[in-house]
């Protein structure tokens, strides 16, 4: 006869394998329910999946989002609708290489062309679901794999079941012909996948030419893993080397634990007129199947061997999770931490600019000299006559008066300061998360350099804070006669001498080399202050007017940083989310030793 489809032929008899073998024997009532403490406990599982969040860009973020979506998947497509119905039909899911006959064997098995079959690849682009007619109903009702569309037609989407009746199906068994394994598609991949881990037992079909390649054994080894319910199809074996592929296999599958699978050989034959293969190649495999469809107590061993080996296998998978969301929160912290370090740095050098000296030089210094040593600084201090004769030379040079001189230099030095330590700060910060592997995602160009209003915030920062020592000045000496006397000139000189107490560490004045000339008036400037505040007043007016510029420094650097930290903000995951998943594992894990599911115990 000449093959329907495929180019393949098959001949020969398939190796011995007991119709229970793969499945203990079952220790309760088929229809019985495990509870509801066990159905609550996943659904509290999945509540916690889903809300596990892994956005920052580390090694572990990817596999943790594919795994919490496979967990989702299969929360949703086996455990939930299974645990409600424990004595629906069992779902055995074929599954293989591509171009390993699938689709040929289930229509064979089943008497009836239900699944496409061809030398086309992909053969198998949507899922086939073919049951009795009598089944149908609980797989049109779709609490099994709940994301996919039901169809009674063939279709391309891979988010479609097509569902099929056939009569010469024992009723409580089900077909589900899955896509390639290692289809070229990576949607048909992915669906293949999720199937399989929704089903109750495996059937695994390979070739003569396919049984060692890697990606079947992998998701052999999963699903050995997890506990399911695994059979083997070795397809289209040549007849002389039937004994040779045989052993070899076997030998594989007890090296990797799955020695007890059911191992079925088909040898290589022609198909008939209908793409089906011959009845005499088949009959092995439908009888184990008829067997175990006629057998309530067999098909409820399957489904709680691989019920409770995907229960046993949500904590493994839940605690890699959880260990992901660990890696997540550190990291975030990282990259914070890596901020906060370098505007606490920028912080650390205003201070230190404070103390130092290095605001005195220049522009500032000059001007102080200028204000002292000139005697312009007592002459405000004498009466308000002085406010009169500086505007009237003010008008006639052309020249500011040296107070406005001096506050502008003030302003500018300490401008210069903060643009300076924002830039630097900057810098770091961006320098600190492009060697992180989770920062370097989160930045961009902007990140590099202070913010664009940064040089008027830095000036509004000073002026405010110029204005606040003026306030300072005027309410810690409200009760003074001198300034009642002296009125706002007196305050403005005043506070400019307190704002240059500030630049200095433990004088009011600068002292060094660098303001020797003015040391004289200085002084005599700095003992007037005191005759009228008093010595520890002037130093509560510096000490006061420091920590509110330091303030004022810190709020300016803080919105800095602010650019960087509302990143990882909305990148971290919340803080429970680890210690959630662990808690919802726990739950499921007491609740299935209470359910009592494995029967081979």
């Amino acid at each position: 006869m000449t093959t329907h489809g495929e180019s393949a032929t098959h001949s020969g008899a398939p190796a011995v394998a007991s119709p229970r073998s793969g499945a203990a024997t079952a220790a309760e009532d088929p229809s019985g329910t495990p509870g509801d403490d066990l159905s609550a406990a996943l659904a509290g599982l999945r509540a916690a999946t889903t809300a596990a969040r892994f956005p920052l860009d580390l090694p572990s973020a990817e596999p943790a989002r594919r795994n919490a979506a496979a967990l989702t998947d299969q929360l949703d497509d086996y455990l939930l609708p299974r645990l409600a119905r424990l004595d629906a039909p069992l779902l055995v899911v074929v599954g293989g290489s591509t171009g390993a006959g699938k689709s040929t064997l289930v229509n064979s098995l089943v008497q009836a062309r239900v699944s496409a079959a061809g030398v086309l690849r992909p053969t198998t682009r949507s899922p086939v679901l073919v049951c009795n007619p009598a089944d149908s109903v609980w797989f049109r009702q779709g609490e099994l794999l709940p994301g996919l569309t039901r169809t009674s037609e063939p279709s391309d989407d891979p988010r479609t079941l097509q569902l099929v009746t056939a009569p010469a199906l024992p009723a409580g068994l089900a077909f589900l012909d899955a896509p390639d394994i290692d289809s070229v598609v990576d949607a048909n991949r992915a669906l293949a996948g999720q199937l399989l881990a929704a089903a109750d037992l495996w059937l695994f079909v390979t070739t003569a030419a396919r049984y060692a390649d890697a990606v079947p054994w992998e998701l052999l080894h999963n699903a050995r893993a997890r506990g399911a319910a695994i059979a083997l199809v070795l397809d289209r074996v040549p007849p002389e080397a039937t004994e040779e592929v045989s052993a070899h296999l076997a030998e594989m599958l007890a090296t990797h634990d799955l020695g007890a699978a059911p191992l079925f050989v088909l040898p290589e034959t022609q198909v008939d007129g209908q793409g089906l293969l011959p009845e005499r190649v088949t009959a092995p495999l439908g009888e184990w199947f008829a067997r175990l469809a006629a057998d309530a107590e067999a098909r409820a061993a399957v489904v709680r061997q691989t019920l409770d080996g995907a229960l046993a296998a949500l904590g493994p998978i839940t605690e890699t999770l959880a260990g992901a969301a660990d890696e997540q929160a550190t990291a975030a912290d990282a990259l914070d931490d890596r901020v906060r370090g370098a505007y606490r740095g920028a912080q650390r050098t205003v201070e230190q600019g404070l103390s130092d000296g290095r605001l005195l030089r220049g522009e500032v210094l000059a001007r102080w000299q200028e204000f002292v040593g000139t005697g312009e600084f007592f002459r405000t201090l004498e009466a308000r006559i002085g406010r009169l004769r500086d505007r009237v030379v003010a008008a006639v040079t052309g020249r500011p008066a040296p107070a406005n001189e001096l506050r502008d230099a003030i302003e500018s030095q300490l401008v210069t300061l903060l643009r300076g330590v924002a830039a630097e700060a900057a810098e770091n910060a961006y320098t600190g998360w492009r060697a992180h592997p989770a920062g370097a995602a989160l930045l961009e160009p902007d990140l590099a350099h202070p913010s664009a209003d940064l040089p008027e915030r830095a000036e509004r920062l000073v002026r405010d804070w110029q204005r606040g020592v003026l306030d300072l000045v005027r309410t810690e000496g409200g009760d003074k006669r001198f300034v009642a006397r002296t009125a706002a000139y007196a305050v403005n000189a005043t506070g400019l001498a307190v704002m240059i107490a500030v630049f200095a560490s433990t004088a009011f004045v600068p002292t060094g080399l660098e303001v020797a000339t003015g040391a004289g008036t200085t002084v005599a400037a700095q003992a007037v202050l005191q005759a009228i505040f008093g010595d520890q007043a002037v130093r509560n007016l510096a000490r006061r007017a420091r920590g509110d510029l330091l303030d004022r420094v810190d709020t300016l650097l803080d919105e800095e940083a602010a650019r960087f930290l509302a990143r990882t903000a909305s990148a971290r995951p919340e803080a429970d989310t680890a210690a959630d998943l662990r808690a919802a594992a726990a739950r499921v894990a007491d609740a299935r030793e209470r359910a009592d599911l494995d029967v081979t115990r």
